[in-house]
């Protein structure tokens, strides 16, 4: 049994623990709060931007055409897959459980995936945790975004986009793939591996229902349906990162609320049961200091 000095020395350390745990699962809660208002506002934004880019594309269809014959736009050309670029968004910190484990995990098999199917692969990461990774991996790491959570808005957003689209226009990569947690709650994540660029054209079903009189939305386009289409195009990807930077940042905090909360009560189960163990030993020693008295009183009455 190891000794009282040693037992107190642990408990001593362990409340200290339970006390920096608690403060930072107080913290994450409160970005948290306010990390999941940014996502859920921007949301039905992003869901509309998306509608409203399909809305246009397809009404650009000639009547009797099929979907794949929408104007050619250099961000929806669709080309064989022999360079992949991976987004990988982690976090820059650790200590909130399994969230970059999952994400690294996810990075690793879609990078097997696209190389197993004759592609080569590139990584760009946000977070440091995913780029040490990948860099311990071997993976060929071509971009790092530093510093893009710090105040998190459309200017950081630009930084990436900026970097990713002239590559894609330019054929450097053939598909663009973005891997990230979607918040669900703070308990909740979805690992999502979701193709960026090139954008998804109109589905055969959404055309087939865009000619049909009674299913088809009269829409006046002001400008011309090319220039919304240019316009629209840039904006839908801001607006994807944005939000895949968002749903990462949300899925962070939730998921280190979430693991300091498990800390905290683990810390409290274990001074729970090196308090029993203290008392134990001290109580044993008790008996054994009145044992040595008692002992050392009956050799004196001889």
């Amino acid at each position: 049994m190891p000794s009282l000095k040693i037992i107190r020395k642990r408990i001593v350390s362990t409340k200290a623990t339970q006390k920096i745990t608690k403060a930072m699962k107080m913290v994450a809660g409160a970005r948290l709060a306010r990390a999941q208002q940014r996502i859920v506002a921007l949301r039905p934004y992003a869901i509309k931007t998306a509608e409203v880019l399909q809305n246009v594309a397809t009404s650009m269809l000639p009547k009797d055409s099929e979907a794949e014959s929408v104007p050619e736009h250099p961000l929806l050309a669709v080309r064989d897959e022999k360079n992949v670029l991976l987004v990988v968004l982690t976090s820059d910190r650790g200590l909130c459980g399994a969230f970059n484990t999952n994400i690294n995990k996810a990075a690793l098999r879609a990078w097997r995936e696209k190389e197993s199917a004759g592609a080569t692969v590139s990584m760009a990461t946000i977070g440091r945790k995913g780029r040490e990774f990948l860099q311990r991996n071997k993976a060929n790491v071509v971009q790092d975004f530093p510093g893009i959570y710090d105040k998190l808005d459309l200017t950081k957003v630009l930084i990436v986009s900026n970097w990713l689209v002239p590559r894609f226009e330019k054929a450097e990569f053939d598909a663009i793939y973005v891997v990230y947690n979607e918040f669900k709650s703070a308990i909740s994540q979805k690992l999502v591996v979701e193709r960026l660029l090139p954008i998804a054209r109109p589905s055969q079903e959404v055309v087939e229902e865009s000619k049909t009189p009674a299913l088809a939305a009269e829409y006046i386009f002001e400008p011309s349906q090319p220039a919304l289409l240019e316009k629209l195009v840039p904006m839908y990807i801001e607006i994807s990162i944005y939000r895949a930077l968002l749903e990462s940042q949300a899925s962070e905090h939730g998921a280190r609320m979430s693991a300091m909360d498990s800390a905290t009560r683990n810390a409290k189960d274990m001074i729970a049961r090196l308090t029993l163990l203290y008392n134990r030993a001290r109580q044993a020693a008790i008996t054994k200091e009145l044992m040595e008295i008692i002992g050392g009183a009956e050799a004196l009455k001889d």
